[in-house]
């Protein structure tokens, strides 16, 4: 196999056991071998044979016990799906933890380690879980620091910093941020980065806070609504949930403003339907697909005490412009014939 993936033999046994730190393309390199080869690691056979599981866990408990369908929220979907890939590569079999679970259901689970998603102020199972003993891994930054040692998480601070230069380059001098109040780490962080851009540009702070419950769709499009009655109004609206993007484009068609000529629109989603939206809009994706794999990459390394790891990791974004942020340009004049 090392022969295939033109890497040495300790190399392959990093990328298959999520030891030490490589890269993505040698890492990937190395998984594709593997699979041509029909290989299948001995992962799960080790954790049994030294009293594991070789079962890893994954929670959805963002927002405790209400009856939140993470499957449909894109980000969470493709975390989910990459994580639960990335762990069968590497021998171990993954289950995703339900936030409706009982702490019976918690602590007597058989798992050898869990990611824990987005943790909380008010987390439903952190506590539970470090009762048990079980190794963790954060996904998104915890909201104390020294909560976790381990985490992985997206740059949205850099997300945010592509999508207010893109805006300020199509030539929007003030912008809004639709903010969320949740107490996760992800709106902090947020809001931190946001302001700060704007004191380094001499912007003003344009931000309008929304609860997310009990209906997030109406109180984020209140929330863009009172961001377009101020004076100066901005030229472009900014939101940060997998729905945003559809919410602005709704609360501008209230005010009857047309986009993008009278008002720029970006988002932070992996929603694909902002490709085909009237007009399409601009979004900016965290990548939850490499999140996942980090995640258990670091999960399988912590669970087996590996030293020397990266244990906080940041998973850069990318931007994806669409029409929505495009400033339409005026048609050139057709000049007469000469006489």
């Amino acid at each position: 196999m090392a022969a295939r993936a033109g890497v040495s033999t300790a190399t392959v046994s990093n990328a298959l056991n999520g030891n030490g730190r490589l890269s993505e393309a040698t890492r990937q390199r190395v998984l594709v071998a593997a699979r041509e080869l029909g290989y299948a690691p001995a992962t799960r056979a080790r954790a049994l044979a030294r009293g594991g599981t070789g079962v890893l866990g994954l929670t959805m408990t963002a927002y405790g016990d209400l009856p939140v369908p993470y499957t449909e929220i894109p980000y969470y979907a493709q975390l989910t799906l990459a994580a639960m890939a990335a762990a069968h590569e590497r021998g171990y079999l993954l289950q995703v933890m339900p936030s409706s679970m009982s702490s019976w259901m918690w602590l007597n689970t058989p798992m050898d380690g869990v990611i824990h998603v987005s943790p909380r102020a008010d987390d439903p199972v952190r506590s539970i879980l470090r009762e048990r003993g079980t190794p963790m891994v954060c996904e998104g930054r915890p909201p104390a620091p020294h909560w976790y040692d381990a985490w992985v998480d997206a740059d949205c601070e850099a997300a945010l910093r592509l999508l207010l230069e893109h805006l300020a380059e199509s030539g929007a001098r003030h912008v809004g941020l639709s903010l969320p109040l949740h107490d996760d780490a992800y709106p902090s962080l947020i809001a931190q980065a946001y302001r700060s851009w704007c004191d380094d540009h001499r912007m003003p702070a344009l931000v309008e806070e929304y609860a997310t419950l009990p209906d997030y769709f109406t109180a984020e499009q209140d929330a863009v609504s009172r961001l377009l009655h101020r004076d100066p109004r901005p030229e472009a609206v900014i939101g940060v949930y997998s729905d945003s993007g559809h919410n602005i484009l709704a609360a501008a068609r209230r005010h009857g403003l047309r986009v993008p000529r009278d008002l720029l629109v970006a988002c932070v989603s992996e929603d694909p339907e902002y490709a085909s939206t009237t007009p399409p809009v601009t979004t900016v994706s965290l990548r939850p697909d490499r999140v996942g794999d980090e995640a258990v990459d670091l999960l399988i390394a912590v669970i087996n005490a590996r030293s020397g790891v990266d244990r906080r990791r940041l998973v850069p974004p990318v931007l994806l412009p669409r029409r929505s942020t495009r400033r339409p340009t005026a048609a050139p004049r057709r000049r007469g014939r000469p006489e």
